[in-house]
């Protein structure tokens, strides 16, 4: 099985499977905090695809290298790339940021989280069904800090911590303990105290999920999502309103790109007319 799955091409993921039925994903770009790049993210997609479909495999771990879990999008990456149409991309976008935060497969993912999960990472740990963090960790949405949008985390977060928590982390742009995602929003499921146990911890979860029913578990996950299936139509009709069109298009995006490659604050300009 080891050696039949497709092999990543960028250097930027590692693959292993430390237990029978379950695969490790390692986002490997610690020198930047493990930022998605256009290349993790299509290898991301490749593996998850042929994880989803390969019966042998029940349950996944994602972690990150380094002292970070996912710090988000690589903006500079990303700017490079000059989409003329953002939003319509934020439409096409089938799996989500990284293939994981939208993805809607019935096999459980655990997240491994050994330090900031910021922007998208933080939309990965919200698609993902035990977490297991770092007490050091942080969670944060801090898009419209950047002016962009958290197009993918704003349904989930709402869903899990209501609207005023989740109005704390998206209007202020408020960054989360580890602890504060365990007690008060409700995102973690457990706590750790060193790094380094964040791993071990999600095989010991994967483990336990592997003793049981595979149909049953994922039956029972199936029936989870289920239960979300009104937040990712809202989701869509809410990137398809000329609001968020605005916002993607609009002078502020630009700046908010222009002012993070310059390393200074951002000069907003007054947004058009909602």
């Amino acid at each position: 099985m080891a050696n039949s799955h497709p092999k990543p091409t960028s250097g930027f993921l590692l693959v292993d499977f430390p237990h029978e039925h379950v695969i490790l994903l390692t986002l490997n770009r610690p020198q930047a905090r493990n930022a998605m790049h256009p290349d993790l993210e299509k290898d991301l997609e490749i593996l998850l695809d042929w994880f989803e479909a390969e019966p042998s495999l029940w349950v996944a771990v994602i972690t990150g290298a380094g002292k970070g879990f996912c710090s988000g999008v690589d903006l500079t990456a990303w700017d490079k790339m000059g989409s003329s149409n953002l939003q319509d991309d934020a439409l096409k976008t089938k799996n989500g940021f990284g293939s994981i935060s939208l993805r809607q497969f019935p096999k459980p993912i655990i997240a491994a989280v050994n330090g900031h999960a910021l922007g998208g990472g933080m939309e990965i740990v919200l698609n993902c069904d035990l977490v297991v963090a770092y007490e050091g960790a942080t969670f944060g949405l801090l898009e419209a800090q950047r002016g962009i949008l958290a197009v993918q985390g704003v349904g989930d977060l709402e869903r899990a911590a209501g609207r005023q928590l989740a109005s704390e982390v998206l209007l202020l742009g408020r960054t989360v303990t580890a602890q504060e995602a365990y007690s008060r929003f409700g995102i973690v499921t457990t706590v750790v105290s060193n790094p380094s146990d964040v791993v071990p911890v999600a095989l010991e979860f994967a483990e336990k999920i592997t003793n049981a029913s595979p149909d049953a578990i994922q039956a029972t996950k199936l029936g989870l999502l289920m239960q979300k299936r009104g937040t990712l139509e809202k989701r869509l009709e809410w990137v398809a309103t000329k609001e968020v069109g605005n916002v993607l298009s609009g002078e502020n995006i630009k700046e908010g790109f222009k002012a993070f490659k310059e390393k200074r604050k951002p000069r907003w300009v007054n947004p058009a007319k909602l």
